[in-house]
């Protein structure tokens, strides 16, 4: 399956950080790139570059490669972008906010809600009770939220998500018959 690139900078942005996004597009094409050579090219610190290649060492999304060097004698990686495995990390994001907000829509359809008028705080029925349905923030009386606009959007955005996992497993299946 070919990714695009901005798929890969979205999925590296997620579990790495923005600033890990330039590495990515550096060392993308290539195989076996010393970090100090990364450095050189990024015009940072090798620490700095260090610290990015083990949050994507962490996701599983490069793999290094480690020799002595003869002159020194200290230890110098070389490491590879693995770009097979952004596929499988977009998967588990999607499963993963399809997991929470599912979860925030049960919390949805089980509490009833109370917020400001000013819009400073929004609380479930039993911390409204604790401050009396007054907001703790401006001493505004609370005002019962109808939530039926927020559920919809959750299912809708639940529902989005699970059709695009589902069609991408679609098209897996399909590929491996033929």
């Amino acid at each position: 399956m070919r990714i695009s690139n901005k798929t890969v900078d979205d999925v590296v942005r997620e579990v790495a950080g923005e600033d890990v996004v330039p590495l990515v597009n550096l060392i993308k094409k290539r195989k076996n790139i010393s970090e100090f050579k990364i450095a050189e090219m990024m015009n940072v610190n090798v620490n700095v570059v260090r610290n990015m290649l083990y949050r994507l060492y962490n996701n599983s999304l490069v793999s290094f490669v480690r020799k002595k060097d003869k002159k020194k004698g200290w230890y110098i990686y070389y490491w590879t972008f693995i770009e097979k495995r952004v596929g499988i990390l977009l998967e588990d994001l999607k499963k993963k906010k399809v997991d929470k907000l599912q979860e925030r829509l049960g919390r949805e359809k089980s509490n009833f809600f109370f917020s400001c008028q000013n819009g400073c705080i929004r609380l479930d029925f039993e911390k409204a009770m604790d401050y009396g349905f007054k907001c703790p923030e401006c001493g505004s009386l609370m005002q019962q939220e109808d939530n039926v606009k927020k559920i919809k959007d959750l299912e809708s955005e639940i529902e989005k998500l699970s059709e695009s996992k589902n069609k991408k497993t679609v098209k897996k299946k399909k590929t491996k018959k033929r």
